[in-house]
């Protein structure tokens, strides 16, 4: 499946969770039953997943943790915060370029609408 096609079925999840369930949770919340839904879809899934740096051929322990990774490939981050800011997207940016994917979607929970709490994100990394 490519990642297009994954990201839509994950907006497509969280536009739904949103109407659900509403603003006004805790991430944790979200990103849990999130994750439960996309597996129910056939996706493989991981939570909380560690995130080493290499720097000058060291291994360095996990520094960061994704909140979910789909198919090994497209990097979630979950958020509950009125307004999303760049060091946001520095975070995920940082994340995709270290774990090497093209890809991330940051999923703002605390939008009135889930449509204006979502923020594709793309690293210039080429897997091919």
């Amino acid at each position: 499946m490519e990642i297009d096609e994954i990201s839509g079925t994950v907006i497509d999840e969280c536009i739904a969770l949103h109407r659900e369930l509403g603003p006004g949770l805790f991430e944790s919340i979200y990103e849990a039953v999130l994750a439960g839904r996309l597996e129910k879809r056939g996706f493989r899934v991981a939570r909380q997943v560690p995130v080493p740096v290499e720097i000058d051929g060291q291994l360095f322990d996990p520094a960061f943790r994704v909140d979910i990774l789909v198919e090994n490939r497209l990097v979630l981050e979950v958020k509950a915060v009125e307004r999303l800011s760049q060091s946001h997207i520095r975070q995920i940016l940082t994340y995709l370029r270290l774990l090497k994917q093209p890809v991330g979607l940051l999923l703002n929970f605390s939008h009135a609408t889930m449509k204006d709490g979502i923020r594709r994100v793309a690293n210039d990394y080429n897997p091919r």
